[in-house]
C-alpha cells in the first residue's frame, strides 16, 4: 500500500491510486474502477476527490486508473469487509495521517520560502548584479544554487519532474529539499549584501556547501 503527496489539478493533496487499492485488498483493478463508478456520489465530490490518471501495463498498453484523496478512499473501501480488510484500512489511515503531516510541513516551508526569495531578489536588485546581468540575476543565481544542491539546473529539474515552465518547480521539492534551497538562498543573499559578485558566490558555495548533498 502506498500513500503519497499528489497533484489534484493545481493543488497538492495526499492520495493513493486505484491500482494500489486493488493490489492491497486483493481485487481486480477493473472491479475497483467499477466500485468507484458505482459509488453514486455527487459530481462535486467526484471532482474534488477522484481524478483520472493513466499507466502502462505489462504488455506496454496505456490503461486508465484513478487517483483518490483520503475522503475518496474512505468512501470507496467503506464496504470492504473482513478482518484482513479492516487491517488494511487501519494501515492506510496511518499512512494518510503521516503524509498529511508531511504535507503540512511542506506548505509551511513553501510559505517561509516566499520571504527568503524576496530577500534574495531585493539583495540582487540593490547590488550591481541585476543590472550587470540585464535583469536575469535571480534566475542565474537560482540555477547556481540548484546546480550545487541537485547537480541540475532549473530546466533539467523541470524535465526530471515532467512539468512545464508555467508550473512551480518548488512544488515538486520535498520538505528537506525546500529547507536546503532556502538555507542556500539566505547564504547567497548575505554574500551579495556584502558586495560579492556571481563568480565569487558560485565558487564559495561550491566549495563550502555544508548542506545535504541532495543530488547523491
Amino acid at each position: 500500500m502506498y500513500v503519497e503527496i499528489m497533484k489534484f489539478g493545481r493543488e497538492e493533496r495526499v492520495g493513493c491510486t486505484s491500482l494500489d487499492v486493488a493490489e492491497t485488498f486483493g481485487k481486480e483493478h477493473k472491479h475497483v474502477l467499477r466500485d468507484i463508478r458505482e459509488l453514486g456520489c455527487s459530481e462535486e465530490f467526484n471532482q474534488s476527490n477522484f481524478g483520472p490518471i493513466s499507466y502502462t501495463d505489462s504488455m506496454n498498453r496505456k490503461q486508465d486508473a484513478i487517483v483518490m484523496t483520503r475522503d475518496g478512499f474512505t468512501l470507496l473501501v467503506m464496504g470492504y469487509t473482513g478482518e484482513l480488510a479492516m487491517k488494511f484500512k487501519e494501515a492506510y489511515i496511518k499512512q494518510f495521517n503521516a503524509m498529511e503531516e508531511a504535507l503540512r510541513g511542506k506548505l509551511i516551508e513553501r510559505q517561509k520560502g516566499i520571504a527568503v526569495r524576496q530577500a534574495l531578489t531585493k539583495a540582487l536588485q540593490q547590488s550591481t548584479e541585476d543590472a550587470r546581468m540585464h535583469g536575469h540575476a535571480y534566475s542565474t543565481y537560482t540555477n547556481c544554487i540548484y546546480k550545487v544542491l541537485f547537480n541540475m539546473n532549473a530546466n533539467q529539474l523541470r524535465e526530471k519532474f515532467g512539468i512545464g515552465k508555467k508550473e512551480n518547480l518548488r512544488d515538486c521539492f520535498t520538505t528537506e529539499e525546500l529547507r536546503a534551497v532556502q538555507s542556500m538562498e539566505c547564504l547567497v543573499s548575505g554574500l551579495v549584501d556584502c558586495g560579492w559578485e556571481y563568480d565569487q558566490v558560485k565558487a564559495f558555495i561550491q566549495k563550502n556547501n555544508s548542506l545535504n548533498q541532495l543530488a547523491a
